[in-house]
């Protein structure tokens, strides 16, 4: 017979949490895609550590608002 388990405190996931690190999906263009894994292969390193190091520059720089209100300005005027 089976004994009874309290999983009143239980929780979903994986049973170790990662380091400062979080799975997301993002969209991403097949050019950008493939120059970052390109730069990855040619250093050694992994292509999403470059993407990550890519965009730590960029917000260390203070242009990401610019670089994404320019990129929404250009979708928004292709989709109209």
């Amino acid at each position: 017979m089976r004994q009874e388990v309290d999983l009143r405190d239980a929780k979903r996931g994986a049973v170790i949490e990662e380091r400062g690190k979080q799975r997301i999906t993002i969209m991403l263009d097949s050019d950008i895609l493939a120059a970052f894994r390109e730069r990855a292969a040619a250093s050694g390193s992994g292509y999403q550590t470059l993407i990550n190091q890519a965009l730590r520059d960029c917000l260390d720089r203070g242009e990401l608002e610019a670089m994404l209100r320019r990129v929404m300005r250009e979708e928004l005027q292709n989709a109209g």
